[in-house]
């Protein structure tokens, strides 16, 4: 993308034109949405053509109308540059974002009394907009949400989390990993897109779930030194158990942070993680474990190999990671003859330290 392109889109709406065409090696339509300008994006090849047109008549005239999708662009996806990133500072022990999903220039319905646009002080009316941010993404994520508690009734909210987040994608449609524009397309890591980008067909059959239930959550809350008027609110109720407190909530993810000791951050770290799986796939099975090589960094997984007997059945695993004070990524991955089930690792800074 031409780094001066946001520029240019700032200086066009601030002109009060009422159309304008860019000429960018990045079709970055989504902030010429979002400025609620009225253009179109070209390559600097079809620039080239326009500009010399302009040149050659006096009189030159354009027009512009919406009129075909374009479908297999490549790459993608990628994450915008508007995308939360992690870590979490009001709880970075647990790994965030959970997921990426379809955010940038989303078309949907649009109110019939609301202006799409206001190009040139002139209201422009549809029935449909164009509209990009992580608020059009999270409607993709309920929608994939509800057709999996469709699926299967008896799934808990972490557990269809758990299905989102393992059975992700982070390749592109080049076969390479998911790109951040915000970090000039450098791959995403996991503190950018989460587990990945969201695959629903996948999705209603992850093999493994990760589940929580209430007293998991409060347990964490209590680990948090929070007020009892703060869990109060939160939990929405005067009476709870904070007899076991635990930063290690049973997520599909992983973060191992770096802390404080004295006066001088430590130059080497060993964090422990403990894990419980349920079985949600046909019965019978065997899954193994691989570790994506982070450098610098041992990540151990005890046992490495999960047999279940039937279905439903639930199985513990421990993973231990040890290294030097350097930040990493990578992922645990849980596999049997059918099954993929992905989890990140991070290891950073906590929020305060970046």
């Amino acid at each position: 993308m031409d780094a001066n392109l946001p520029n240019l889109v700032y200086n066009i709406k601030a002109s009060n034109v009422s159309a304008s065409v860019f000429i960018s090696t990045f079709n970055d339509v989504a902030t010429i949405n979002e400025l609620g300008l009225v253009g179109v994006v070209v390559n600097p090849r079809n620039g080239e053509t326009i500009k010399a047109y302009i040149k050659s008549n006096s009189d030159a005239k354009a027009s512009m109308s919406f009129q075909i999708t374009t479908l297999g662009i490549k790459p993608a996806p990628r994450v915008d540059r508007y995308s939360s990133r992690g870590p979490s500072i009001s709880c970075p022990f647990v790994l965030k974002p959970d997921i990426t999903a379809p955010g940038t220039s989303i078309l949907a319905a649009w109110p019939q009394n609301l202006p799409v646009s206001s190009p040139g002080s002139n209201p422009l009316y549809s029935n449909f907009n164009l509209l990009s941010g992580t608020s059009m993404a999270c409607p993709h994520m309920a929608g994939v949400a509800a057709l999996l508690k469709g699926a299967h009734r008896d799934w808990s909210p972490a557990a269809i989390r758990s299905a989102i987040m393992t059975t992700s994608d982070i390749f592109d449609n080049n076969k390479e990993p998911i790109k951040d524009i915000g970090d000039g397309d450098k791959p995403a890591s996991p503190l950018v897109m989460g587990a990945g980008h969201v695959n629903p067909n996948k999705a209603l059959d992850p093999g493994l779930v990760y589940d929580a239930g209430a007293q998991d959550y409060v347990n964490l809350l209590c680990a948090m030194n929070l007020t009892q008027q703060h869990i109060k609110t939160i939990t929405r109720s005067s009476s709870y158990n904070c007899s076991k407190p635990s930063l290690d909530l049973n997520y599909p993810s992983f973060i191992a942070l770096f802390s404080e000791n004295g006066s001088s951050k430590q130059s080497m770290g060993t964090w422990d993680f403990f894990r419980t799986v349920t079985n949600v796939g046909e019965g019978q099975t065997i899954y193994t474990a691989r570790v994506t090589p982070i450098k610098g960094f041992n990540v151990s997984i005890t046992p490495s190999k999960l047999v279940f007997k039937e279905k439903n059945r639930k199985l513990n695993y421990k993973i231990r990671i040890e290294g030097p004070k350097r930040e990493g990524f990578g992922y645990v991955t849980w596999t049997d003859v059918k099954h993929v089930v992905r989890s990140p690792i991070v290891i950073t800074y906590p929020p305060s330290q970046q």
